[in-house]
């Protein structure tokens, strides 16, 4: 029988630690694993593994490339396989600024399958601190927690990840009012994700967790965006269209969209890309554009067998017969947002009837702001 394997993440490491502690308590000999990369800029990372009492075993490492892929690769997998066999559970307390994305699929490789068994993905939360964290604009390496050389990533945009992957939430700390704030950002930003509180963690021992089906729910073509909400003074407002996005209409609009917005993400196309499903994802007024590959519609059939049975279903719920699944499909949260003014900005960046009529031809001469971003990133 495979060992069953938690991981725990999250920015705020005394949430993480109070969430740690209460499942060592209540799986008797289980053991926890922590990677402490603080001085992963100069390629050292302190190990230590725990039980329920006290530490059992400490080793500073030295990695060629210090990053959170090396660690995962010759540490924390080997680590988790050795002490497998004496073990009821495994529990992997990530460093604050690990996205738990890499490290499940990691735990949950073919060659792992036999001893390990992720159970679940969980993201602990101080709810004093969350709503404030998710509008901070600062870079990872500015607030002393990046989790590599030259880590360029901000703390609002690792949060995301960190709220919207996992298979649960636990909140900690705070009094009633931020519990009750902190559930309400939440149903806005992780609508479908359970939310639990250290003194009640969800069964963590059962069957295991399907990593490609919780990749499904955030990756561009196939994620469970948020639907129309309004809580109090939040809003979420979703926008959908199937005409073509003019390239430099949009990007005259993205400073308005983001920095008016707490958090926004989708798929869209521009008329000088029609065969490009472009990835939006902005976060506390920091906005990513990407190619997240082609359309089905622009693929000849006999390559949808090669793409996931999510990603046809996702396809077919959004065919038109002259558009295939292209489609505009955007969600904007954040507070006092007006919806009708959104919704009308972005109508304003499609293409007019005249110009839609004018053809493909003729949209590709169009100006695109973006080519520049993603032909680097396309290169990266």
């Amino acid at each position: 029988m495979s060992t069953p394997v938690i991981l725990v993440a999250g920015l705020h490491g005394t949430a993480r630690a109070a969430t740690v502690e209460r499942l060592l308590a209540e799986h008797p000999g289980s053991l926890a694993i922590h990677h402490d990369l603080s001085d992963v800029a100069r390629g050292r990372v302190r190990r230590t593994v725990r039980d329920a009492t006290r530490v059992l075993d400490t080793a500073d490492m030295r990695l060629a490339h210090g990053c959170v892929t090396c660690t995962v690769r010759e540490d924390l997998l080997p680590q988790l396989v050795l002490l497998a066999p004496g073990a009821p559970l495994l529990i992997a307390d990530l460093w604050d600024s690990v996205e738990p994305r890499s490290v499940a699929e990691a735990v949950d490789s073919a060659e792992a399958h036999d001893i390990l068994r992720l159970t679940a993905v969980l993201t602990a939360l101080d709810a004093e601190a969350m709503p404030d964290d998710i509008t901070r604009g600062e870079r990872l390496i500015e607030v002393g927690k990046p989790a590599a050389a030259g880590d360029q990533r901000y703390l609002a945009e690792v949060l995301a990840r960190q709220l919207e992957y996992p298979t649960g939430l636990v909140l900690h700390g705070g009094d009633e009012d931020d519990h009750e704030l902190s559930r309400t950002v939440l149903a806005h930003l992780a609508p479908v994700t359970p939310i639990h509180t250290v003194s009640c963690l969800p069964p963590v021992t059962g069957a295991a967790v399907c990593t490609g089906e919780l990749a499904e729910r955030v990756d561009p073509a196939t994620a469970q965006l948020p639907c129309d909400t309004q809580t109090d003074e939040i809003v979420t407002a979703v926008w959908r269209s199937r005409r073509p996005l003019h390239p430099a209409r949009l990007f005259e609009a993205v400073d308005e969209l983001v920095t008016e917005s707490v958090r926004s993400r989708g798929r869209f196309w521009l008329a000088t890309r029609p065969g490009q499903l472009l990835a939006w994802d902005a976060v506390a007024g920091i906005v990513s554009v990407e190619d997240a590959g082609p359309w089905l519609a622009a693929l000849p059939e006999a390559a949808w067998d090669l793409v996931s049975p999510a990603r046809r279903l996702a396809a077919a719920l959004d065919w038109h017969p002259e558009r295939g699944d292209r489609v505009q499909h955007l969600v904007f949260t954040g507070p006092g947002l007006d919806p009708a003014r959104f919704r009308a900005l972005l109508d304003s960046c499609l293409l007019t009837e005249a110009e839609e009529a004018a053809g493909p031809d003729a949209w590709a001469g169009y100006d695109d702001p973006f080519a520049p971003i993603l032909t680097i990133k396309e290169n990266a």
